[in-house]
């Protein structure tokens, strides 16, 4: 299939053939049921930065789809939707717990024991056993989403298709992800990391590590278990000096701390309250 996908990415004239617009449609029906991802863990023999592995062809193959499918209405009771993409379908058949008001796109994967509140998952999102996506969280395409993770409500996990070598936002297992949090730009947020509420992290932005006795800077990448708050720096500007936001870990979950702890009991460790 990625033979095909990469020909027919070359030229767009051969999805006029059923066997390359068929090979897009087989690999979009593999990322529905995780068995193909945009971004996956790449091998540690490897040694490839990040752990990750982005899958440029799989994207590729999820904008080819979007050329193939026609737009179509849909009404459900008083409501009437108008686009080219499917909805997933069969939540009881796949174990998840999705509530009125959810939707997830065809062409994403939601594993078993996922509770969806009333809210979005795009195509191309992977999202792992046991995760709580909250009211009016968005998990943005390809974005990969760990086990036991909770994105709290009104979390925005940006989604990537293009640039097609960018990397999608990885949100790892055991995360705590606090309310009114935004990730995007391929953030990785690494295992049992806690992000208070508000906390938003881009490439650009500084994560700065104040729990030691001097500041540690770093940026796209939160370490595992910290503690992030949202903060401020001072920068000069031709107009004058003005804060500017970053990000503050405060310290490390504690062994002690049960990993399903709520944000506030996390917080609570180190004396903070957002």
């Amino acid at each position: 299939m990625k033979e095909l996908i990469l020909e027919a990415w070359a030229n767009r004239e051969l999805l006029k053939d059923s066997k390359y617009s068929d090979a897009v449609k087989a690999v979009i029906e593999e990322v529905d049921k995780g068995n193909l991802r945009s971004a996956s863990p790449s091998d540690p023999s490897t040694g490839t930065q990040d752990g990750w592995v982005v899958n440029e062809w799989v994207k590729q193959a999820i904008l080819l789809y979007f050329g193939l499918q026609q737009m179509q209405t849909w009404e459900t009771g008083p409501f009437e939707f108008y686009d080219k993409m499917l909805l997933k379908k069969n939540f009881a058949e796949l174990g998840v717990r999705s509530l009125p008001g959810s939707v997830a796109r065809y062409g994403s994967y939601i594993a078993k024991n996922v509770v969806l509140m009333p809210s979005f998952v795009n195509i191309g999102a992977y999202v792992d056993e046991g995760t709580m996506v909250d009211t009016w969280a968005t998990v943005g395409s390809c974005a990969q989403i760990g086990k036991g993770v909770h994105l709290s409500g009104g979390v925005g996990i940006g989604g990537v298709l293009e640039p097609l070598q960018a990397s999608p936002v990885i949100v790892e297992d055991g995360c705590f992800i606090g309310s009114r949090c935004i990730v995007v730009e391929g953030v990785i947020v690494e295992k049992e990391a806690v992000l208070g509420a508000n906390v938003v992290l881009t490439q650009s932005t500084k994560i700065i590590d104040v729990s030691g006795p001097s500041p540690k800077e770093m940026k796209g990448r939160v370490p595992a278990r910290s503690v992030v708050i949202p903060g401020s720096y001072t920068k000069k500007f031709p107009a004058g000096e003005y804060g500017v936001g970053c990000a503050l870990i405060i310290g490390q979950r504690k062994p002690s701390t049960d990993l399903k702890t709520s944000l506030n009991d996390a917080l609570r460790d180190f004396n903070v309250s957002v």
